[in-house]
């Protein structure tokens, strides 16, 4: 036979039971409830959780180990949203996060999962989020991504179809195009050697720097004629 105390469940067969003697908000958190069973202190609830009990139910052992189950995994959402309110993450990241914060391995799974279930973990998303964010401020060779997404922990099959997304042409000639100003005033040999230098340090393929130098190239010569002309080099080109 089984009878219910508010949506709690007590089998008649149960070892042990005790009475909730107090429900306390925590002092130093007014979002926890200290719970105490039989005159002492048995475990802290979010106030949400700590709301469904009351003062003289009855729990056994079994429900008390479900309560402070869930809210160790509340806990580890609750930490890990932190962590991720500063920038998306990868699971093995969250992962990583809450290990060594030294929760238990099967708290962190939870919480991972229920994170995952309403959105907020999502690695396709985080390697849009990365390859984006990279193209708007350090655009990058789909090698030097691929490298940066597998040190983030996420599937070679998720960044494969993420980089197939992107145009690794219009990433260099991004890349070039914000380095250009720094390059200013050269003749045209120093201009591609330095141009060609930064790019490949990016991870650009030599086809695909050339290509982009040459362009550039084009473009400010069609905007100045003389804009290679002014600095004098016997070994030009």
């Amino acid at each position: 036979m089984r009878y219910s105390h508010g949506c709690f469940y007590v089998a008649d067969g149960d070892v042990r039971v005790g009475i909730i003697t107090a429900l306390e908000v925590q002092k130093r958190n007014k979002q926890r409830v200290s719970v105490y069973i039989d005159g002492e202190f048995a475990f802290g609830l979010s106030l949400l959780e700590a709301a469904r009990l009351k003062k003289g139910q009855t729990l056994s052992e079994a429900e008390i180990a479900v309560l402070r189950g869930e809210d160790a995994v509340l806990q580890a959402v609750d930490r890990a949203a932190n962590f991720l309110s500063y920038r998306p993450r990868t699971v093995q990241e969250l992962r990583r996060n809450l290990t060594e914060k030294e929760i238990a391995p099967s708290v962190i799974d939870a919480a991972i999962e229920r994170l995952t279930a309403m959105g907020y973990i999502d690695d396709a998303a985080f390697a849009r989020f990365w390859v984006e964010n990279r193209s708007q401020f350090k655009p990058l060779s789909k090698k030097a991504l691929r490298f940066e997404l597998r040190q983030k922990g996420v599937a070679d099959s998720i960044i494969q179809e993420v980089l197939d997304e992107s145009d690794e042409g219009q990433q260099a000639y991004q890349a070039a195009s914000g380095h250009l100003r720094k390059l200013r005033g050269l003749n045209r040999r120093d201009f591609r050697l330095k141009m060609s230098a930064f790019l490949q340090r990016r991870g650009f393929s030599l086809n695909t720097t050339r290509e982009v130098v040459d362009r550039l190239c084009d473009e400010l010569e069609a905007e100045d004629p003389d804009i290679f002309n002014r600095m004098k080099n016997d070994d030009e080109e």
